[in-house]
């Protein structure tokens, strides 16, 4: 099931959600000192083109000071605005009945999109998993 719905959410809008997340990791590698932004696109980008299956955690010892002070800067120039995107493409995909398991896959997506440092994103054995355990 999970490998279906995959599937499902790559053709109808993950492809594009990791791309733009793949090329805002791009961006912010180039500019040197978003490295660490950057690095966390990249692992958002690879949760957004297959997030079934998978949850994201606290990575440990990854909660420190240099994180929150990275995620509230994140939070304020990117991070809201990446949210609402998200709240906006899952209200157009709980539209439909076939789009309610892609809308809940995009609300799985706000969490990390907001604060991404400190993450970790790893296999669970559900596909509709929590956010964090």
């Amino acid at each position: 099931m999970k490998t279906l719905l995959n599937i499902i959410w790559l053709v109808f809008g993950g492809l594009w959600l990791a791309l733009g997340y793949f090329l805002a990791g791009i961006i912010c590698c180039v500019l040197i000192v978003t490295i660490p932004w950057g690095l966390a696109s990249f692992r958002i980008a690879s949760y957004a083109l297959w997030p079934f299956g998978r949850t994201v955690v606290d990575r440990p010892g990854g909660t420190g000071v240099f994180s929150l002070l990275g995620n509230v800067i994140w939070l304020l120039v990117a991070g809201i605005w990446i949210a609402v995107g998200h709240v906006l493409t899952a209200v157009a995909m709980a539209a439909t009945i076939v789009g309610i398991p892609l809308a809940i896959a995009n609300l799985k997506l706000i969490p990390v999109s907001l604060m991404p440092l400190g993450k970790q994103i790893v296999p669970s054995d559900r596909p509709f998993a929590g956010t964090y355990r």
